[in-house]
């Protein structure tokens, strides 16, 4: 029941049902707000979508593990690939011929050398015309290999020269410089002065530079090559 106009106006239950019916529209929608486009009533996620994204998630997390191990592997090989070639490089440097010539940092053993060489040129290179027996001695003693065979060959035409003209040649080793050596071998520059004499006659001097390579064998260097320079 209402009040309309002074007069009192009684409804019924199909009237309050229809007056109900005023705020609706006729599809039966409910009104929209002003301002708005649609319905923005959003779902909640359920368990199963957040199963689903967080399945999704697992897969490029192993593709990034797999990357990272990938990487690491390469690295590893590209740093052993690094090391051997600086370890090539370094027994390279090593092993040249400049680096393994201890002629000037090993001052005992070129000592050594050039003392041998000196002592075996001075007995090899002097001789007189009744000693020339002992010379041939100490040459086969003192000299091995191409120089032994050189020194042969050409000792028996000294021999008679010496016997012949009655020549003495003196050899003296001014000075012998060693130019390489390593543990079993050296090279050698060596100046000598030779003088000769012959009976009757004023004796001459001559001087002479050679190239000699020695070798160490059984403790003492035995010279193996000689080169008139």
């Amino acid at each position: 029941m209402r009040r309309q106009a002074g007069a009192t106006v009684v409804t019924t239950g199909t009237e309050v049902e229809d007056v109900g019916e005023l705020g609706a529209t006729g599809d039966g929608e409910h009104p929209q707000e002003p301002g708005t486009d649609g319905p923005a009533t959003e779902l909640p996620a359920t368990d199963e979508s957040a199963r689903t994204g967080a399945g999704r998630d697992e897969p490029a997390s192993g593709t990034g593990r797999r990357r990272l191990r990938l990487v690491a592997g390469v690295l590893a090989v590209a740093l052993l690939a690094a090391g051997g070639g600086l370890f090539v490089m370094g027994r390279q440097l090593r092993d040249t011929p400049a680096t393994s010539n201890t002629a000037l940092t090993d001052s005992e053993a070129t000592t050594r050398v050039a003392g041998d060489v000196t002592n075996a040129l001075g007995k090899v290179f002097s001789y007189s015309p009744s000693a020339t027996a002992v010379t041939k001695e100490s040459a086969r003693q003192l000299l091995a290999g191409k120089a032994l065979q050189q020194y042969a060959a050409l000792f028996g035409q000294v021999e008679k020269q010496a016997a012949d003209q009655k020549l003495t040649l003196t050899t003296h080793v001014v000075r012998a410089g060693v130019t390489r050596l390593s543990h079993d071998s050296a090279h050698l520059l060596v100046f000598l002065d030779q003088v000769y004499e012959r009976q009757g006659k004023t004796a001459s001097t001559a001087a002479a530079q050679l190239s000699v390579t020695a070798q160490l064998r059984d403790g003492r260097w035995t010279i193996i090559e000689i080169t008139s320079r």
